[in-house]
């Protein structure tokens, strides 16, 4: 829960020297005597941790700036207190389910029963607590990036920051262009299509740029960005956006709301998912979220986004996709290197326009592929190195399309080694007559139990003659013992015979 030195230095020293509230009392009315909103400072005395940035930022130590800051970061304290109460942010797996089983729950109106009312509270809860843990990130990034101001603030002479220091602190991180661009849309003299800021080490992303309404393609890579804000909606004829290279943790949800978005880079941050509003921008055709720490892909990522062409997520920690990927028929490029992709949904068939599937380098994480694979009869390249396949499906002759294929670094049995060798043609013919081979025996194997069948027919016909024979030698005995012209069956003698 708490803040990390390494990623919050700042704000890790200031609420380590939070005022605790953890006291034990031992007698009633020493409890009574504590103040909660006013909890007493701790003894300076007491052994403190000890943190490298007080000697790189020599005025933490000076008390009014201390007091400054923990008056910033009240809500930080205050939120983590809650959180260490309500526990560990529950993992990827657990929330999907949660919010499967809460979408069902409502769509079947089954909340009346009471054991189906209180497991929604419980999926709710669960789904709650992750928001919560969620929203408890970014306001750390926030926190950090204030306690910042403040100490600039401190060090040209204020002791504490109010809105005025902090826009002045804002405008001198802005870039000279950036404002000399604000300054024209604000004019609106000129319609501004294009704007490339990229390499100019900007740790701002102004508000302003939301009223760029005529902005066509915005390219700010290559800086300090650590949050894009939820003025980028206001960007709504924006259709490339590249925010590549920067320190961004996570994309605002207004994102989803660029609906004229074809091509989007967020290629080289440190994001841990992607909002599951980017399935709204439905006219996106490249995604580059690569060289992050993505650990899945949303749900519905591939029903909405079925004009994607490339999806590029490699170099993460990606463990599967989504089933709803099989739904982008649209998709030519594939990249999942260097993941740890465990299972492929059998859902990826569908994608009959696929032209090159990277899938290298998940190492023992990825040891099988479904049988569907075969279906990509469009399949131009396909990467499975580095992997622990031990046989490419039995259907794989099917890829007739396919001109490169690397299956080094595996323990492939299927096909041989040799065969390998060869290369790409040479393992499709392989596949082919295997596959040949086995519908042949497949064959052989339904024709010989099929021969059991005459036999069966056989035994039937003569079962149907025994019967004839039967019922004339009961009518003959019957006429006989009742004399010609007069019909006296005996209902024991038909029945014996």
């Amino acid at each position: 829960m708490d803040p990390n030195p390494k990623n919050f230095p700042i704000l890790s020293y200031v609420m380590a020297r939070l005022p605790s509230i953890q006291r034990t009392f031992s007698t009633t009315a020493a409890a009574a005597d504590f103040d909660l909103e006013n909890p007493p400072e701790r003894d300076a005395r007491a052994q403190e941790p000890h943190f490298e940035i007080a000697e790189r930022m020599p005025h933490l130590k000076n008390a009014k700036l201390i007091a400054a800051m923990r008056s910033a970061v009240a809500d930080v304290a205050q939120t983590r207190s809650v959180l260490k109460t309500l526990g560990t942010r529950p993992d990827h797996e657990t929330i999907e389910v949660a919010r499967f089983r809460v979408s069902e729950i409502d769509a079947h109106s089954s909340k009346e029963s009471a054991e189906a009312s209180e497991d929604y509270k419980i999926y709710k809860a669960v789904i709650s607590l992750d928001e919560m843990h969620e929203a408890y990130e970014k306001m750390l990034s926030d926190a950090e990036r204030r306690l910042e101001r403040i100490y600039e603030a401190a060090l040209a002479g204020n002791e504490t920051i109010d809105e005025d220091v902090a826009r002045e602190v804002v405008e001198e991180e802005m870039d000279e262009e950036v404002v000399a661009i604000l300054k024209v849309a604000e004019a609106g003299k000129k319609a501004i299509e294009r704007v490339d800021l990229s390499g100019r080490k900007l740790r701002i992303f102004p508000e302003a740029f939301g009223k760029l309404k005529s902005l066509i393609v915005l390219n700010l890579s290559n800086n300090q960005l650590e949050a894009i804000p939820d003025s980028v909606a206001g960007l709504e004829n924006l259709e490339e956006l590249d925010i590549s290279s920067n320190l961004l943790e996570s994309l605002p949800d207004s994102i989803g709301l660029l609906f004229k978005l074809k091509i989007l880079d967020v290629s080289r941050n440190k994001l841990t998912s992607l909002p599951d509003s980017i399935s709204h921008c439905r006219l996106l055709e490249e995604l580059d979220a690569s060289f992050n720490k993505l650990t899945y892909l949303p749900t519905n990522i591939g029903f909405e986004l079925v004009h994607l062409k490339k999806l590029s997520v490699h170099l993460n920690k990606i463990r599967s996709l989504p089933a709803s990927v099989g739904e982008m028929k649209s998709l030519r490029l594939l990249d999942l290197h260097f993941n740890e992709i465990n299972a492929i949904p059998n859902s990826i068939g569908k994608l009959t326009n696929l032209e090159i599937l990277n899938l290298s380098s998940n190492f023992s994480d990825l040891s099988e592929l479904p049988e569907t694979i075969c279906d990509l009869t469009g399949l131009k390249e396909l990467d499975l190195s580095n992997n622990q396949i031990h046989a490419l499906p039995d259907k794989f002759g099917r890829l007739v399309g396919l001109t490169k294929l690397k299956v080094d670094q595996n323990p492939l049995e299927v096909p041989p080694k040799e065969v390998v060798a060869g290369g790409v043609e040479s393992v499709k013919v392989y596949m082919s007559r295997r596959w040949d081979q086995i519908v042949l025996e497949e064959e052989q194997k339904r024709a010989n139990e099929g021969q059991v069948q005459p036999q069966t027919g056989l035994l039937t016909r003569s079962t149907s003659w025994l019967s004839d024979v039967v019922s004339n030698v009961s009518g003959s005995v019957s006429g006989y013992l009742g004399g010609a012209g007069k019909s006296n069956t005996d209902p024991y003698l038909n029945q014996q015979l």
